[in-house]
């Protein structure tokens, strides 16, 4: 199937409203992609005529609501290629998602001395909680500094795996750079748990979690097209059977006495408590749209994209790019001179363009490039050659500005 990416567009009720008086050209989807309206009405449907507690109730509404929510599993197994939906948790997002394996599975079996293998490529979500288990049992932390391109081979992590060793905590796809890792050749050729950040994998191409031989895959709906504060991750069966509750509450129980709790089985066994029910709806509803698409075809749509912006953004010899790896994802990194990323997001901004200025949750990597802060502009499928060229244009009148 082709990709018709003005058809895509116009399921995307914001992308025609105008900014400063300027059509929108969105990029900051390294933050958080705009939503279809597949995902709108599906929310809206939600909550008009279908809305109630899942799980616990006998009525119709009761019925139909956990009916509509558990489908949302399945959806998920499907779109990472996973053979059991049981192996799929939900979470309000990857930053819950890596917590649940920090406290539940690392926590217990870690101790001081004991190794997490991390990149320098890590969003803070994949960093801070296994600080937590540095500073609260001595674990330590090895960390992996990626190419001068910012491409992380799989060997660079294999060769920092020990004797001690007991986790490999390493993301699919930068935040930053767009770097891709090759997490299926580290996870096939060590016997150490290898816990992948798909958030901005999962949103750009085809993932096969079972394929891939890790053991943690997650994922967070408001990259993914869907809704904030839903997502999910998979987690191996054999893992799962290693883990503690990580929350304790409702829906996570199977019986409770003054004196003992009798766990339920996963994967409700880890999602305690009334859940985010309408926004994992909505997520379904936003892989469903992405399958209907095709992954493959949105990736190769995001190649051109990318292509396109490389050739033009390597015409500014003035403009500094963090991170060029080869295979890189669709998401360009900058600095110049002589002007601050908040500078240039502000004058992006003035022109109709959303980009993002900051250290994107990711400190230990701008120290690395040098740099205590960089503009991102960070494509998903609905963006186009057009909007790239409108990116050239406002950095060349940005730079005019400052020259």
């Amino acid at each position: 199937m082709s990709f018709d990416v003005a058809a895509v567009r116009a399921d995307f009720p914001i992308l025609a409203r105008e900014v400063n008086d300027r059509p929108l050209v969105y990029l900051d989807n390294g933050a958080s992609a705009q939503k279809p309206r597949q995902v709108i009405d599906a929310i809206t449907r939600a909550y008009e005529g279908e809305y109630a507690n899942v799980h616990r109730g006998l009525h119709y509404l009761s019925n139909l609501a956990t009916d509509r929510y558990e489908a949302v599993r399945g959806i998920i197994a499907r779109f990472l290629h996973a053979k059991n939906e049981e192996e799929v948790i939900f979470t309000s997002g990857s930053t819950e998602a890596i917590n649940l394996v920090a406290y539940g599975w690392a926590a217990p079996r870690l101790q001081a001395g004991d190794e997490i293998v991390l990149s320098v490529l890590e969003h803070h979500a994949n960093i801070v909680p296994w600080h937590f288990l540095r500073e609260r049992q001595g674990v330590v932390l090895k960390w992996v500094e990626p190419e001068p391109d910012g491409s992380l081979p799989p060997e660079k992590i294999l060769e920092a795996v020990g004797p001690k060793t007991r986790l490999i905590a390493v993301t699919h796809m930068s935040n930053v750079t767009g770097t891709v890792v090759d997490v299926g050749a580290i996870a096939k050729r060590t016997e150490v748990p290898v816990l992948v950040d798909g958030s901005q994998a999962a949103v750009h191409m085809p993932v096969d979690v079972d394929a891939l031989g890790v053991d943690f895959y997650c994922i967070t709906g408001h990259k993914l097209y869907g809704p904030s504060g839903s997502g999910a991750i998979w987690i191996r069966a054999a893992r799962q059977a290693e883990m503690r509750p990580f929350l304790g509450g409702g829906d996570m129980i199977r019986t409770v006495s003054r004196d003992s709790v009798d766990y339920a089985d996963p994967p409700l066994r880890f999602e305690a408590g009334t859940p985010g029910i309408v926004n994992q709806i909505g997520l379904g509803a936003a892989l469903d749209y992405m399958m209907q698409l095709g992954m493959e075809n949105i990736a190769a749509h995001e190649r051109t994209l990318r292509d396109h912006a490389r050739t033009r953004l390597r015409e500014l010899n003035w403009l500094s790019i963090q991170g060029d790896a080869p295979d890189k994802g669709a998401i360009f990194s900058m600095t110049m001179d002589g002007a601050h990323a908040h500078d240039i997001s502000t004058i992006l901004d003035k022109r109709g363009i959303a980009v993002r200025a900051g250290s994107h949750c990711a400190m230990p990597l701008m120290d690395f490039f040098g740099v205590s802060a960089s503009a991102r502009a960070s494509f998903g499928m609905y963006n186009t050659l057009d909007e790239v060229d409108a990116l050239i244009d406002g950095l060349q009148f940005c730079r005019e500005l400052f020259a």
